[in-house]
């Protein structure tokens, strides 16, 4: 039965709060202490939810109604009023455009579970914000969405493609926690059709290595590019390690590589154990640097580092022409850890060096640094590299221990 104004002045308060209803939702909360509040209830994509409206008799029953017609023509439109209420207090405007939002969403969903921001960042900044950068969040169609990653798929970047619709989808999903829109434009388009990532096992053969170091040396890449690259394959970093380095913290006279918690994918601080060749190519890269703070810094800046994708250019480039089946940067690191553990090399002791979080029950109780065995195993790692290229030939089997 609808409420009246006589009604609500008429009732009490009670020991325990209760509830009075009236029309289409409209729902009068009396408190023990004599307070009265208006909710709207309503229910929004299957769930129930409720936004307060104010307070009895400063909000009297007629507005009551109103502010319950309001929110009623929002959630018919297929919006929350709740979340729109809550946008207003941290001051998203319904009209948020796709780069002011995307700003937020860096801030408080990305920034939280990844360190390094560059490459979603990258896609973001390059190929989302040009095209729908201005556009309302809430204006943003599947057309839309379809337009931004299928440009990329007809250039052939599939795997582009791929990483582009992954961070339009968590954006939308935050826009759609956040109110801003009803649905996901993006689950329209799902990820098999865009991208299916292969599970990759690409380990480079000794004389694979042999031809890449070669080529890499033989070729017109930037001088850092071929040290790098040689570097990487040495130290079994990652590359991204490599790229954001300083020399504050290279130690040449102790031969290590602290690698602080904010460059590390794991979150946690890594030695890198220098052998005698790795060491040389770093006092090389010091005297390319320039007097740079950084190891590696970029083209026509000391203090900036080069971007990821340079690098990677880099290594296409000096494998043209090379009858050697493709590979990627990273593979460098799992082809060392797989000949590593092919020669009887411990795989805790070779896990560590590739800064892996150990899994299981063994990662939780074992908390081994394995310092020395590390530095042993890399150094004889940098031999077998060194012998390979020298003699063109590499001893299987474990390798012969130096004192």
């Amino acid at each position: 039965m609808p409420l009246t104004d006589t009604a609500i002045r008429a009732l009490k308060p009670k020991a325990t709060r209760y509830s009075r209803t009236d029309e289409r939702g409209l729902v009068l909360e009396v408190f023990p202490t004599g307070g009265m509040l208006w909710h709207y209830r309503y229910r929004l994509n299957g769930k129930q939810e409720r936004v307060t409206l104010g307070r009895y008799p400063a909000l009297s029953l007629k507005l009551a109604r109103a502010e319950r017609d309001k929110r009623e023509t929002l959630v018919a439109q297929g919006q929350s009023p709740a979340i729109q209420k809550r946008l207003a207090k941290q001051g998203a405007a319904p009209d948020t455009t796709v780069a002011e939002f995307g700003e937020r969403f860096f801030r408080d969903v990305v920034a939280k579970d990844r360190r390094d921001l560059t490459i979603p960042r990258r896609y973001f900044d390059k190929s989302i914000v040009p095209a729908i950068g201005t556009k309302a969040v809430r204006d943003v169609t599947t057309e839309d969405v379809r337009a931004i990653i299928w440009k990329k798929k007809d250039e052939g970047f599939d795997a582009a493609a791929g990483n582009i619709r992954s961070v339009l989808k968590r954006l939308f999903d935050y826009a759609q926690t956040a109110g801003l829109v009803a649905t996901n434009p993006v689950l329209a388009l799902p990820m098999r059709h865009v991208h299916k990532a292969k599970a990759r096992a690409r380990a480079l053969s000794p004389d694979e290595i042999r031809a890449f170091l070669k080529a890499a040396f033989e070729s017109n890449i930037r001088r850092q590019f071929k040290i790098g690259l040689h570097l990487i394959l040495l130290t079994m970093v990652r590359k991204s390690e490599l790229l954001l380095a300083r020399w504050e913290h290279v130690d040449l006279e102790q031969a290590e590589w602290h690698i602080p918690a904010e460059h590390s994918k794991t979150g946690k601080p890594h030695i890198v154990f220098l052998s005698r060749q790795a060491v040389a190519l770093f006092r090389e890269l010091r005297a390319l640097a320039g007097g740079s703070e950084l190891v590696m810094p970029g083209r026509g800046s000391l203090t900036k580092p080069f971007a990821h994708n340079a690098i990677n250019t880099a290594l296409k480039t000096a494998l043209q022409g090379q009858d050697i089946p493709a590979f990627t940067i990273h593979d460098l690191r799992r082809t060392a850890s797989t000949l590593l553990h092919e020669n009887g090399w411990p795989s805790d002791v070779v896990e560590k060096a590739l800064n892996h979080t150990i899994g299981g029950v063994r990662g939780v109780y074992n908390r081994a640094e394995y310092a020395p065995q590390r530095r042993e195993m890399l150094q004889f790692w940098a031999d077998t590299i060194e012998q390979l290229m020298t003699t063109g030939q590499v001893v299987l089997g474990r390798f012969k221990r130096v004192a």
